[in-house]
């Protein structure tokens, strides 16, 4: 029987923390300056952008709530 390469399977792990690491940096350096608020507005623009206009709206305009 074969014994386990404990080395390869330690640096396999440390190149996927590495990896993350790069990718999380990244997306960081491509976020934009507006903090967290931006964020979530991007992602309410995204998931409205199939609606049509006024349809989220259940209020017809012109009237009081």
């Amino acid at each position: 029987m074969a014994t386990p390469n404990y080395s390869y399977e330690k640096r396999q792990r440390e190149l996927a923390k590495k990896r993350k690491t790069e990718e999380k940096r990244m997306r960081k350096a491509n976020k934009p300056e507006g903090g967290d608020a931006s964020g979530q507005d991007e992602n309410q623009d995204q998931s409205d952008a199939g609606a049509e206009p006024g349809a989220a709206d259940s209020t017809p305009p012109g009237t009081a709530t």
